[in-house]
């Protein structure tokens, strides 16, 4: 057999492989611990270990299921850490799909870099991330109101969504602490809000999507604005 025809052929027979110890593993996961439901297992390049995924959590064990690992994996030397990049992509979610047009939206500049941010009025790191993104030009900013962490913060997100300007309503009360102007009550959307959050995953604010889908838990401004950015080019 040449060579041209052998590495497909090769690589076929370690793709089968791959997937039977897969199955394997699954089978062996399932039969170890009763009542768990296994939705993914990968084989890993780090010393031999196995991804489990089950709903939203991932741990790791060898073929034979003999341990189970959960926690992080991160290279010594680069700092990247693999397990939360597989976790990041697990979780992601289609952006366009997004209901935008019950977002607060602002643009700056060109507006290239796109960012959609779950955000509660009284969550002090939503707070903290507005205020980082401030220095950012050329940004595109869909902020969805969030109301989960007070009893008053639906109030309060109805407030600022039946302002004359929401932006501006928005940005005074999160950075300044000024409470929206007393307007005529409106239909704020505050069911379809919880609704998206729970369908999207969103347990804690803020929570941030790239255009990609992918999500940044809390005000990781830095990883955020690196991402849209690469996104935006």
């Amino acid at each position: 057999m040449s060579l041209r025809l052998l590495i497909p052929f090769l690589a076929a027979i370690f793709t089968a492989t791959a997937l039977a110890d897969e199955a394997s593993v699954k089978q062996g996961v399932e039969a170890r611990f009763t009542g768990i439901k296994v939705d993914g297992v990968t084989r890993t390049p780090y010393a031999g270990l196995y991804e489990i995924v089950v709903g939203e959590t991932i741990f790791y064990t060898d073929e034979k299921v003999t341990h189970v690992f959960k926690g992080e994996i991160i290279d010594a030397r680069s700092q990247r850490n693999f397990t939360e990049e597989r976790q990041q992509k697990l979780s992601a979610i289609k952006f366009e799909d997004l209901p935008l047009e019950l977002a607060i939206k602002q643009v700056r500049g060109s507006g290239r870099r796109v960012v959609a941010i779950f955000s509660d009025p009284f969550c002090p790191y939503c707070k903290s991330l507005d205020r980082a993104l401030l220095r950012e030009d050329d940004i595109t900013i869909y902020t969805f109101l969030y109301p989960i962490l007070r009893p008053e913060s639906a109030d309060k997100s109805r407030a600022i969504w039946c302002a004359p300007d929401r932006v501006k309503a928005y940005y005074d009360f999160m950075l300044n602490g000024r409470d929206p102007a007393l307007t005529a009550p409106c239909s704020a959307p505050v069911d379809k809000w919880l609704a998206l959050g729970q369908r999207v995953g969103v347990r804690a604010t803020p929570t941030s999507f790239a255009t990609n889908g992918q999500r940044i838990l809390g005000a990781r401004a830095e990883e955020l604005v690196k991402m849209i950015g690469e996104l935006g080019r």
